[in-house]
């Protein structure tokens, strides 16, 4: 007998996909989480172009990025919900950054604060002099997973209004990496949405850094 696992699809989701649930054939022991999305866009085309925008709970997990799913196990797909419409600007750039286009992308009328994160290269880490920065992105995963982060920062705060741009190539000292902005109400959202905005882009999203020091040598941070 076939091992398989139980897919169900909420709202859009379902729409996309055409039903509510499925039954789909496991053929291997396991598949991790991106093996999974791979699956389910190749049985959905429809559904494919929204996927990278969705969450997957598996057995009542959200997000379970180091879990695989195997059979007997249920699916989940998840659309953004209400709260996570507010994603203002999400990109990934090879030019100067403008923090006055984040800035704008948040601004409205019932936002009563706006939080602002800059990472600017310095000239330093870990006690080493930095000549200058290379931050390399991965070219299909970097931006989606980016919009994932913001997505799912304001279902976390449905008040907040979110951009986020990050820059790759060779950047000097003072050069801004990355700008995330946060509207809301209040301050407190304002600054909470920001924070755990840049927080998940840091540890979750695929860019990677080299740091080069005064004498032209380069490493890989973290690795």
């Amino acid at each position: 007998m076939t091992a398989t696992m139980r897919v169900r699809y909420f709202a859009a989701a379902r729409e996309l996909a055409g039903c509510g649930e499925e039954a789909l054939p496991l053929e291997a022991e396991s598949l991790d989480p991106h093996a999974l999305r791979a699956l389910l866009a190749a049985r959905h085309p429809a559904l494919a172009a929204h996927l990278d925008r969705m969450r997957l709970a598996v057995n009542g997990a959200l997000d379970p990025r180091e879990a695989s799913v195997r059979a007997g196990d249920v699916v989940d797909v998840l659309p953004p919900v209400a709260g996570g419409a507010a994603v203002a600007l999400c990109a990934i750039r090879s030019t100067p950054l403008s923090v006055d286009e984040a800035l704008a992308a948040v601004r409205h009328r019932s936002a009563g604060g706006v939080a602002l994160f800059i990472g600017v290269v310095r000239d330093h880490a870990d006690g080493k002099a930095v000549s200058r920065l290379d931050y390399e992105a991965h070219p299909e995963l970097a931006e989606p997973a980016m919009r994932r982060v913001l997505d799912e920062t304001a279902t976390a705060h449905p008040q907040a209004r979110l951009a986020a741009v990050h820059r790759v190539g060779a950047l000097e000292i003072g050069d801004a990496a990355v700008i995330v902005a946060a509207s809301a109400p209040h301050r407190e959202e304002a600054f909470a949405a920001c924070r755990a905005a840049i927080d998940a882009i840091k540890e979750t999203v695929p860019i990677w850094k080299k740091e080069w020091d005064e004498r032209g040598e380069a490493s890989w941070v973290n690795l």
